[in-house]
């Protein structure tokens, strides 16, 4: 069986002593692609150094992360629109981005311009978005429904919505789910979702060093733990595991262009 985790911070510190092994982990896990979201302009360099160490296995995206939005945010859309000039075949995707109000809305204007540029650069370069929505779907669509016109694809990371959220998103262009670490918690409402939606709308993905899965939760998160994510989704669907495997990795490769 062969996964793609499509959300995994390799290039943070919290992997700096051991990036290899932990690649090599996850590889003996049958995890053989790694999709690297940006965070913001400091992050860059270590992602694409990472892309480059690990070319073939890694691929890195281009983005504002929107947490990362703060009085310097024109200088942050500034760079991003200077590395996809002429360079967008480098990045798998743009992202992350979208819309956070977990730790307050002092920025939220600003998010909105950013997110909603993203997803202009998304459709103009025909790239997949990944779209970050931490309690802020509401303005998450009012942001979409500004660009619905657009040919959009892509993937809502961490995905915490219903199937109410899901059918709204879908208005809106190709769009899978990221399911991760969560759907192994106790009673997350995640896992209801799963259970019912199909999987050619799942895609896997840890959002390593953070979210690990049971057993391993509380504890540094990896790519090799993508088998736990797989497994639970296969109890939740009542089918093999190897179908699982088969189908989340056909609609990452799909999704980001990252054939195996």
């Amino acid at each position: 069986m062969k996964f793609i985790d499509t959300h995994i911070h390799w290039y943070v510190e919290d992997f700096k002593e051991d990036l290899a092994a932990a690649i090599t982990r996850a590889q003996a896990a049958g995890v053989e692609k790694f999709i690297l979201p940006a965070v913001h302009k400091a992050t860059h360099a270590p992602m694409m150094e990472t892309a480059a160490r690990f070319a073939g296995s890694c691929f890195p995206c281009i983005g504002l992360h929107p947490t990362e939005v703060n009085e310097n945010w024109r200088e942050e859309l500034d760079f991003i629109a200077q590395q996809l000039s002429g360079n967008a075949q480098t990045f798998a995707g743009i992202g992350e981005t979208g819309i956070d109000l977990h730790y307050g809305a002092a920025f939220i204007t600003e998010q909105k311009i950013v997110f909603e540029q993203q997803l202009r650069w998304a459709a103009a370069y025909q790239l997949p978005v990944i779209i970050h929505a931490r309690e802020a779907f509401e303005e998450i669509f009012s942001v979409l429904d500004k660009v619905k016109s657009l040919p959009l694809r892509g993937v809502f990371h961490a995905y915490s919505g219903n199937m109410d959220v899901f059918e709204h998103i879908s208005r809106y262009g190709d769009f899978k789910i990221g399911v991760g670490g969560v759907v192994t918690f106790k009673n997350a409402e995640l896992a209801q979702v799963v259970e019912t939606l199909d999987l050619r709308h799942v895609v896997l993905e840890t959002d390593a060093p953070w979210l690990s899965p049971v057993p391993y939760r509380g504890q540094r998160n990896e790519s090799s733990y993508i088998p736990f994510i797989a497994e639970k989704i296969a109890a939740l669907k009542n089918c093999p595991l190897e179908k699982v495997a088969a189908t989340t990795t056909a609609n990452a490769e799909q999704l980001f262009n990252v054939l195996m």
